[in-house]
């Protein structure tokens, strides 16, 4: 399905009739830069996870830590005895 000049004419005018000459510019350098961030979002995906991302512990070590710190800390111990 090719869209031809006629087609590409029309759909001009009626973006121009909705938005206006003024915002027709605006809304194209939008366009542009959501199209530039979506690539660099892509190549970024494809290279791999980032140095500067935040790494999600594994579940043994999120666990290590919990019990660690809800042993520290003195509510943790009053309704640790509670529980017993």
């Amino acid at each position: 399905m090719d869209i031809g000049p006629p087609e590409w004419i029309i759909i001009g005018i009626v973006l121009l009739l909705l938005f206006g000459s003024s915002k027709i510019p605006e809304l194209a350098r939008n366009l542009g830069r959501a199209q530039s961030e979506l690539k660099r979002g892509l190549a970024e995906g494809r290279k791999g996870p980032c140095d500067d991302a935040v790494s999600t512990p594994d579940p043994a070590s999120a666990a290590a830590e919990s019990a660690t710190t809800s042993l520290a800390s003195p509510s943790a111990s009053v309704v640790h005895d509670l529980d017993v």
